[in-house]
């Protein structure tokens, strides 16, 4: 039997519906300037509905050189961070939560100042690290930045899930003869999975999105460009294509909502939270 819906019930679902409205509107928008000719989109009286779609403008963004190239490199980049940095984001909120040893807390600590500095003011030297490790314009360059801004976030969401975990479960295992990395493999890790799936589609979405890394550390070798980067043919100097840029959008949106639609359930689970004793 159903809660019956009184006035403040309303209230929410009315303000929920208005609040999903307002962050779908630039997606629907988004979308729709990628389906309208460009008569349409250059047009003064904007409106947000066409009657006579087009995929021109994705026609434009498919048939440019090496996009397909440009996609493998944004996937392999991706999938490179959430992969290393749930595994060793697993690891190391285990120890630090797990373990008592000298100088734990100041490394958490540590993790959130990492977290307060601005990305644009490690930029340069980022730069000059990886020119000195010698992985300008090679995909590394990509990858070991983005893991390491992704870690500290994801150390301290999977800190509370390890420690959710209750430590009689451990001890019970070792009874049994579980050895410590068996327990932290077939029982400690499935548990604390919806909160690795939570940081990974974070992990996910920032590295995909990237522009400020592609732009600074790939700057000669266009084979090694990513995604973003194919954006910038869409702007001119005279008049940008919008239709391009739009369509082009549209389609690095299309992985982004499939990883989303794919690990939902376990996001959903992961956020609020894992584990009952």
């Amino acid at each position: 039997m159903t809660a019956p819906r009184t006035p403040g019930r309303l209230l929410a679902e009315a303000t929920a519906l208005l609040a999903a409205a307002v962050v779908a509107f630039p997606l629907y928008w988004m979308v729709l300037s990628a389906l309208k000719p460009a008569g349409e989109i250059q047009s003064t009286d904007p409106r947000p509905w066409t009657l006579s779609p087009s995929l021109d403008s994705f026609r434009r963004v498919f048939e440019q050189q090496d996009f397909g190239r440009y996609f493998l490199n944004s996937l392999l980049v991706a999938t490179a961070v959430v992969v290393a940095s749930a595994a060793i984001a697993f690891l190391a909120a285990t120890a630090v939560t797990r373990f008592r040893f000298r100088f734990r807390t100041t490394l958490l600590v540590l993790f959130l100042v990492a977290q307060t500095v601005p990305v644009e003011a490690l930029t340069i030297p980022l730069f000059f690290l990886m020119r000195d490790a010698g992985l300008l314009n090679t995909l590394g360059s990509l990858v070991l930045p983005h893991l390491a801004f992704s870690l500290p976030f994801a150390i301290w969401m999977l800190r509370g899930f390890v420690r959710a975990v209750p430590e009689a479960l451990e001890e019970q295992a070792r009874i049994d003869g579980a050895s410590h990395a068996r327990f932290l493999w077939t029982i400690l890790f499935p548990l604390v999975l919806p909160g690795l799936v939570a940081t990974s589609v974070f992990s996910f979405i920032s590295t995909w999105n990237d522009f400020l890394f592609a732009k600074s550390f790939l700057i000669s070798d266009t084979s090694q460009s990513t995604l973003p980067m194919a954006l910038l043919v869409f702007f001119k100097p005279d008049e940008n294509d919008w239709g391009g840029i739009m369509a082009g959008s549209t389609v690095m949106t299309v992985p982004v909502l499939v990883f989303f639609v794919l690990v939902q359930r376990r996001l959903v689970s992961g956020l609020g939270g894992a584990v009952k004793d």
